[in-house]
């Protein structure tokens, strides 16, 4: 599988409706972008989906979880847990998201909760959406260099 310098760290709330967690994996083989998570994010959607799905067992949605590791076997990001403490976020459960995504250095965080990531970062919070944009490199691309000349980090 080839992989873009892009990556892309999905949110747990996007990893909670099957139909889109089967999109979002089709887009990430295809090679577009890098799709990295942690297993606090797989833990977060599966324990909200167990929540509300009680026909649903810890043991199907591991299995589902195992599989999505095993299909990117690089997807799971480790090491993000001592950055945590030291950012701040509208929602402080959210936290671990950013923190996994700066590891990683990602280029987004795909995610329905745009308004909890704010701006203050070198990276986008943006919908699902952005991921099918055929433009999606060049308008990260673009993003970041022009945060990293405001932020004076050019030549990071």
């Amino acid at each position: 599988m080839r992989h873009s310098p892009f990556t892309a760290v999905y949110d747990a709330c996007v990893l909670y409706p099957a139909p889109l967690r089967d999109f979002l994996m089709w887009l990430a083989l295809s090679g577009r972008f890098r799709a990295r998570w942690s297993l606090e994010i797989h833990n977060e959607w599966k324990r909200n989906l167990l929540k509300n799905r009680p026909d649903l067992t810890t043991e199907q949605l591991d299995r589902t979880s195992d599989l999505m590791d095993q299909a990117i076997p690089d997807a799971c990001v480790y090491g993000y847990e001592r950055l945590i403490e030291g950012l701040t976020l509208p929602d402080v459960d959210d936290r671990h998201v950013l923190a996994a995504a700066i590891r990683c250095n990602a280029s987004v965080i795909v995610t329905f909760n745009q308004k909890d990531f704010p701006d203050d970062w070198d990276l986008l919070a943006s919908r699902p959406s952005i991921l099918t944009s055929s433009s999606i490199t060049s308008s990260i691309w673009t993003r970041q260099q022009l945060l990293r000349q405001h932020n004076g980090n050019a030549n990071s």
